[in-house]
């Protein structure tokens, strides 16, 4: 699952059209950044909040004058505050990412009707990353996965020169593609300085990459079935594989 502090930081917060109860206010003044109210069980209000990397929740009493922080349980033992959490907080905010990562340039290898999508930030000098694109042969060139691979330059010193000569190429997806499957030995023409657009598409790639909390390769993204985005960097096992293919 992604960083939940990345998530927290897309959610806009709280505008204080209500007075906040006197608890929740003391609450507040320990760094707790409130995001907004919600209806909670027996009577009392809830307001969601954040505290660095956690989502908080915070029951006030029916008579207003005190606040409970913390994790509230139904009677079948269920935790209704990461419910919360999950629904109002993690579960949008990925899926504002997913987003991002659509509009981004990303290559093709798959069929484009593929009905599992990966996002992969790779490196063309990443021994993983090759790992990965040879374990994923099965059911992409079944048609049953699409990869869309964003490069990125953070391995070697002439990782972004590398990087940045195949997204210059003619049809970039297929050059990505040769040069994978020749396990990183296909000859490539690297130009005295780097194609402008190509560095610039380099660039947004590492700024995505960051942004969703990733600081190696692969760094592979999938929606689980609940709507979920889920993060697996680097290279994943048995299980997991099967997982984020669409197998279980």
């Amino acid at each position: 699952m992604l960083k939940r502090s990345l998530l927290l930081t897309l959610l806009p917060l709280f505008a204080h059209a209500e007075e906040l109860p006197a608890p929740v206010k003391a609450i507040e003044k320990q760094g707790i950044t409130i995001i907004k109210p919600f209806d909670a069980p027996a009577g009392m209000k809830g307001y969601l909040g954040k505290y660095q990397d956690m989502g908080v929740a915070i029951y006030v009493t029916p008579d207003g004058k005190h606040a409970i922080s913390g994790y509230m349980y139904d009677e079948k033992g269920q935790n209704l505050s990461e419910q919360l959490f999950q629904k109002e907080i993690y579960t949008p905010a990925g899926q504002e990412m997913w987003k991002r990562m659509e509009k981004s340039a990303w290559l093709l290898d798959g069929k484009k009707d593929a009905p599992v999508v990966l996002y992969v930030f790779a490196d063309p000098f990443c021994p993983y990353c090759k790992q990965f694109w040879q374990q994923a042969r099965s059911w992409v060139d079944a048609g049953k996965v699409q990869l869309r691979t964003l490069l990125v330059g953070v391995i070697k010193p002439e990782s972004p020169d590398t990087a940045a000569a195949i997204l210059a190429t003619k049809d970039p997806a297929k050059t990505w593609h040769d040069y994978e499957q020749s396990g990183g030995k296909l000859k490539l023409t690297l130009p005295a300085t780097p194609a402008a657009d190509a560095m610039r598409t380099l660039n947004e790639n590492q700024k995505l990459m960051d942004d969703l909390g990733a600081n190696v390769t692969p760094a592979i993204y999938y929606m689980n079935k609940e709507g979920q985005l889920q993060q697996v960097v680097g290279l994943p096992d048995a299980q997991k594989l099967k997982v984020m293919m669409g197998e279980e």
